[in-house]
């Protein structure tokens, strides 16, 4: 029996020696965060398990309520979709007024979540910002500009700010959410993204293929953060936070340095999500003060020729559908849907896992929510 426990001790040694080893310390912190919390993957409710930096407002502005607010109940079938999916707020913005506001298990007004993958959208917004300011010369500037290390790769050598905001940038990079050894997993619970992800490297050129890749947004925010020397939370509390009256300061979850996860993790309430689509649906302006500037805006929200019609620069498009829209995307169904026929912006936030996506990459939830949201109050 001593010789056997000896054996497994032994074995357990070499295990835990070989994870250090091959940089897959990260696995005890996800396992941690996870499944002791009887979990199985990352949740909305996860701030308080990461360092953060601040975005703090100023002169919060509340949202102006519709004459009609919340006097329209939703049709049944629409509510049952939202509850079998695990919805935590449903926001409906018509002609810049809040027209409807719900909320489900527990989550309020007040409830800051997980922006997940919607973060990619607003690093691309600070990315415009850092144009407008000349701190970056255009989206087609070299990477090799931040990152000189870059040079010494066959392709990293091409790769342009426009090939990381577009998914164009033939990372060597698994998009898989439950592989635990995947470098989403390596991003998200690691101690250091920028050892995650410049490990990755390249399996072809750039510019050439549409590949949705979290490398590519996190890269793009190194590339930001370097430009305008602050921290991106702080950026974008200069940028957008406090010009659009955001009413609650948000949180952007860090890595043991203190760099941002700018492929994900902004938490913030819905009803300032809510107000990042008023502004894209404004042209980018606020109050009649432009915020984000125009041309850069229509970049974002026109479709690559890579990406079949679906993706701009950090922004997901359906022109297929008969009630044309653009939206921000986050895991589980985090959505920030602007439909400029109709002068509304949606928003969707809650813990949708598994949620399928047959409309040619994208949710079909978007496109029902929207259909459904037109019926009723068009």
């Amino acid at each position: 029996m001593k010789k056997i426990l000896a054996g497994v001790s032994a074995l357990a040694a070499a295990t835990i020696a070989l994870v250090f080893i091959f940089d897959y310390d990260y696995l005890f912190k996800g396992i941690a965060k996870t499944y002791f919390r009887g979990q199985k993957s990352a949740t909305i409710d996860d701030l308080k398990l990461f360092p953060s930096n601040t975005v703090t407002t100023a002169n919060p502005k509340p949202w102006t309520k519709d004459s009609a607010y919340n006097k329209k109940p939703l049709p049944e079938h629409l509510l049952k979709n939202l509850a079998d999916t695990n919805t935590a707020s449903l926001l409906i913005v018509k002609e810049g007024k809040l027209l409807h506001e719900q909320y489900w298990n527990g989550y309020d007004e007040k409830t800051r979540s997980n922006s997940f993958s919607m973060a990619k959208t607003v690093t691309v917004m600070l990315l415009g910002m850092a144009i407008e300011e000349k701190k970056i010369s255009s989206l087609d500037q070299k990477f090799t500009d931040f990152y000189n290390n870059y040079e010494d790769s066959e392709f990293g050598r091409h790769l342009t700010l426009r090939d990381l905001a577009a998914m164009e940038a033939g990372l060597n990079w698994n998009e898989d959410y439950k592989n635990p050894l995947a470098p989403n997993a390596r991003a998200y619970y690691g101690n250091s993204l920028e050892q995650a992800i410049h490990a990755q490297g390249f399996k072809q050129a750039p510019g050439k293929r549409f590949e949705y890749q979290s490398g590519s947004t996190q890269l793009l925010g190194f590339a930001v953060q370097k430009a305008v020397d602050v921290s991106m939370a702080q950026y974008l509390s200069e940028k957008l936070w406090k010009p659009l009256g955001m009413e609650q300061d948000a949180e952007w979850t860090t890595d043991n340095s203190g760099m941002e996860k700018t492929f994900c993790c902004i938490h913030a309430s819905p009803r300032d999500f809510a107000k990042l689509g008023q502004m894209i649906l404004n042209d980018g302006k606020i109050n009649g003060v432009q915020v984000l500037n125009r041309e850069f805006l229509h970049e974002m929200i026109t479709p690559t020729a890579t990406s079949d019609g679906i993706y701009g620069l950090g922004i997901w498009i359906n022109n297929d559908n008969p009630v044309k829209h653009y939206f921000m995307l986050g895991l589980q169904g985090q959505y920030v849907i602007v439909v400029p026929e109709h002068n509304m912006v949606i928003v969707r936030t809650g813990s949708y896992k598994d949620q399928p996506k047959n409309d040619r990459g994208r949710p079909d939830q978007v496109k029902y929510i929207v259909n459904e949201a037109i019926k009723l109050y068009s």
